[in-house]
């Protein structure tokens, strides 16, 4: 195997999925505690004598993320477990609220900024390196229901407020940061994704409701603006720290269902609705396809003066993305987008899927067509921050998982992946999501386990919240100790050599 010696094994998880405390210590409201799964709508309610919206929480829901798996009281004995495996980073997201409770205030929450001085330096003493997302679909509630979120371009300033005080508390613990978790999600995902809210909505039983593409693509360009000046800051204040953007890109692996031209050129039309998020941050400048829709739908968004000579200037140092499965493409088909990717047309030459309900296709070498996709195009360092399999899982009568599965993932993922560094792709690392049971981004359940060590936590809210480790901790240990080599080693015995 040709991993570098200095690759980045570890895993990855998000505040709002692991932390718990969703009130505790100064922190408020972020835009997924008011949701069951971030593809949903929002738990709003419309205020009629304020002419506001308002978290309504719903009494027949169980909002699991509200304590999460505890992360925030047990930080220590789950870091404990991770270096364990031998983790060289570890990523996760500074929630946002903890910091700025409302996003608008002057000053910051000492104690929030106290629990990740706490956290970073944990991470540090352990020999991981944090890898910090500045915004893991954690926007403070109130930014929008009081501004209307990106929509108004009144956030660039409470952004770059926030992401200062981060640079500069954190300067020297954290190297490498990420802006804003997939936000090429915001149009079909504008409420968690992109943080965007009508306040002055014409329906109003349901939040967005009318939100137009015109209005996405206005909210878009002020994160684009806020992306470039965040580079620009973290390059002034802590010029050994790396910034890069995270997107979703399993999407960039959907095939054509056939060589049909149709086929063809849509697919190329559906990678570039990814790609335009790449052009802007890491090539600095909008894609003449983006133009022709806001030519011919009349809808290109305000830009000031001195916007696209920032962005020009102020591009990412690396490539951050999230693969899962990738998608077949057919002109007179359907397909649609989840947390996971893209799903089209069954694709007949894969192997098969995981186990029900979810029901994922599996394709390794689709992680090394998006290597080399963004290696051939981009030319910058690429790291993987999220790659793993989610199952129904539950302890056996000895009190043990063995996830074979998972092991079967994986491996045959980091295969590809060295194969994609074979082929001249530069790669800094390779983060699993998630390590340890979370809170389901896409569904909101627990259910839908990830990790190599299992949390005692359930649908209903019940469980002790005890920490198991799974088969797969072990193997994936040895992955990290030999560098990949054991792979080799597996590869070999599976062909008889």
């Amino acid at each position: 195997m040709e991993f570098k010696k200095d690759f980045l094994w570890g895993g990855a998880v998000a505040a709002n999925q692991l932390e718990g405390a969703y009130l505790e210590d100064g922190k408020q409201l972020n835009v997924t505690d008011v949701m069951v799964g971030i593809a949903n709508q929002p738990d709003l309610a419309w205020n009629r004598e304020t002419g506001k919206w308002q978290a309504a929480f719903k009494q027949d829901k169980v909002y699991l993320s509200h304590e999460g798996i505890d992360f925030y009281h047990r930080y220590k004995e789950d870091l404990q477990l991770m270096a364990g495996m031998g983790f060289k980073a570890f990523r996760t997201s500074i929630s946002w609220a903890r910091i700025f409770p409302k996003g608008d205030e002057t000053e910051p929450n000492e104690k929030g900024l106290k629990f990740y001085d706490d956290l970073f330096d944990e991470m540090i003493r352990l020999g991981m390196e944090p890898v910090i997302t500045l915004s893991h679909y954690e926007t403070p509630l109130y930014l929008l229901t009081e501004y209307g979120g990106w929509l108004n371009e009144k956030l660039i300033g409470f952004w770059m407020n926030y992401v200062r005080v981060v640079f500069n508390r954190y300067k020297g613990k954290v190297k490498y940061y990420m802006t804003f978790n997939e936000i090429n999600n915001i149009f079909r995902m504008p409420f968690a994704a992109g943080g965007l809210l009508k306040i002055d909505p014409k329906d109003t039983g349901r939040p967005n409701a009318d939100l137009s593409d015109q209005e996405i693509y206005q909210a878009a360009h002020y994160i684009f603006v806020a992306n470039a000046r965040t580079v620009e800051a973290c390059h002034q204040i802590d010029p050994n720290a790396k910034i890069g953007c995270m997107l979703s890109l399993s999407s960039l692996a959907t095939y054509p269902y056939s060589c049909n031209p149709d086929d063809v050129m849509g697919t190329l039309q559906f990678q570039r609705k990814q790609k335009l998020f790449l052009d802007v941050m890491v090539k600095g400048a909008y894609p003449g396809y983006v133009k022709r829709i806001w030519k011919e739908k009349n809808m290109e968004p305000v830009m000031k003066p001195g916007d696209l000579d920032l962005i020009k200037n102020n591009t990412v140092d690396y490539i951050a993305f999230s693969y899962y499965r990738s998608a077949v493409y057919k002109s007179d088909g359907s397909i649609t987008v989840d947390t996971g990717g893209a799903a089209g047309i069954e694709n007949p030459y894969l192997e098969g899927c995981s186990p029900a309900p979810w029901r994922w296709p599996i394709d390794p070498k689709g992680i090394r067509y998006v290597c080399n996709l963004l290696n051939d195009e981009y030319g910058l360092p690429l790291f993987i921050v999220e790659n793993g399999i989610g199952l129904d899982e539950n302890l056996d009568p000895d009190g043990k998982i063995a996830d074979d599965f998972r092991k079967k993932y994986v491996k045959d993922h980091l295969v590809q992946i060295n194969e994609a560094v074979k082929d001249g792709c530069d790669i800094m690392g390779y983060l699993y999501w998630g390590p340890i049971d979370v809170v389901s981004a896409g569904t909101g359940e627990m259910r839908k386990r990830y990790g190599f060590v299992y949390v005692d936590r359930f649908n209903d809210g019940t469980g002790t919240l005890k920490r198991v480790r799974k088969n797969s901790y072990d193997w994936y240990k040895q992955v990290i100790e030999t560098n990949g080599d054991c792979l080799d080693s597996e590869m070999e015995m599976l062909h008889g050599k």
